[in-house]
């Protein structure tokens, strides 16, 4: 993947493939937890447990998939009500409802024309809320990395975000992410890639941020959830 790639236009299969990555990568890791681990916390997630987080995409997914898209749906009550109705489901059904959802939620999302594109990339970061729980290394690294920058940068091109110039250890060639119009200098930033989606994610950094280099931006900026 390369700076130019990401600007050329959106590809429909891209979430798709970012989540049958993550699948393949994250269903395994659950299915071998013992089920006390499914009610540890999450640090990134106040209030959730595993369990919620993992529930809370299962919905998602199955809404996607159900077209149940009324008022306030993914609102913080819509999460709440949705994690909810879990409340009495085995682990093991959220992780086949998860499964399900990973699998089959990319070709819906290929035909939203972009509505729903961050969703995937939602996802993909709450896999990695999961395993930063669950003490596992790389929480928001792995074999979905290539594929979730590829969509950072088309997600915040889209919305008009800061515009940064990324340069990271894991690439060759620098990423561009936000808007590329030419009305505002881009950021700079240089550091890992993990390091930069937890940044875009509003998630903390390591070593309080000593490993990275931001300039032209605050690090709040960032952030696409806030």
């Amino acid at each position: 993947m390369t700076a130019t790639d990401v600007h050329n236009g959106r590809d429909a299969e891209l979430p798709g493939r970012l989540l049958v990555v993550e699948r393949d990568a994250l269903l395994p890791l659950l299915r071998g937890r013992a089920e006390e681990d499914f009610g540890r916390p999450v640090p990134a997630c106040p209030g959730w447990t595993v369990r919620d987080v993992l529930a809370h995409c299962s919905a998602a997914f199955s809404r996607v998939l159900e077209k149940r898209f009324e008022e306030g749906v993914f609102s913080p009550e819509s999460n709440d009500r949705d994690i909810a109705e879990r409340a009495d489901w085995t682990s093991a059904r959220i992780l086949d409802e998860l499964e399900r959802g990973m699998t089959e939620t990319g070709p819906v999302l290929a035909r939203t024309r972009g509505r729903l594109d961050a969703l995937a990339l939602g996802e993909w970061v709450h896999a990695g809320d999961v395993r930063e729980a669950l003490g596992e290394p790389g929480a928001y690294a792995g074999p979905g990395l290539p594929h979730a920058l590829q969509l950072l940068a088309w997600v915040t091109r889209e919305r008009g975000h800061v515009p940064l110039h990324a340069d990271l250890d894991d690439l060759d060639e620098p990423l561009l992410l936000g808007d590329g119009g030419g009305e505002r200098t881009p950021a700079r930033y240089i550091g890992d890639a993990p390091t930069l989606v937890r940044l875009y994610a509003g998630r903390a950094v390591p070593d309080g941020g000593a490993g990275f280099e931001l300039a032209g931006v605050e690090a709040g900026e960032l952030n696409i959830y806030g």
